[in-house]
């Protein structure tokens, strides 16, 4: 009973037991997860809380994940995922559908690519390289894809 509450939690719902794509099935949590939040005042801000409680949660549970899948960073963790992804949609306030799929597909990219020093985090024993490595990419979808485009609709709206 305890390894199912444990399974629940790391794979967020279940998600991360896709046969198929865990990570990108697990990431729609994520999606999921800033949905819900996109009307709150504060998104940012609740983005945040969220994260860190997610981070603080399943930190325990990489050494018992990785024990029960047979190997390091599993699939069924994807909690990771879910932080990366609202990391990238943090600067957002109320995302729209659109923003949310585009949010997707970038943090996906930079998931999958895992550029500097996504992959150095990977190696960080346990708890902290299975999230590490998705806290990094969420930040680089946001540096490099979101902050540039909050900026330049932003400048947009301003001189029209």
């Amino acid at each position: 009973m305890i390894d199912r509450l444990k399974l629940a939690l790391v794979s967020f719902g279940f998600l991360g037991c896709s046969p198929f794509a865990p990570g990108t099935v697990g990431t729609l949590g994520g999606v999921l997860v800033a949905w819900l939040l996109k009307d709150t005042a504060w998104f940012p801000l609740w983005v945040l809380v969220v994260c860190v409680a997610l981070y603080a949660a399943t930190l325990p549970l990489g050494p018992w994940s990785e024990r029960y899948a047979g190997r390091k960073d599993p699939g069924i963790f994807v909690v990771d995922e879910v932080i990366g992804y609202l990391i990238t949609v943090a600067w957002m306030k109320g995302p729209s559908l659109v923003a949310l799929a585009v949010a997707f597909f970038v943090f996906r990219f930079f998931d999958i690519a895992k550029p500097w020093p996504c992959r150095r985090m990977e190696k960080i024993g346990g708890g902290h390289g299975i999230l590490l490595d998705d806290v990094c990419a969420g930040v680089w979808g946001l540096v490099f894809v979101m902050i540039p485009a909050r900026f330049f609709l932003d400048t947009l709206i301003w001189t029209v």
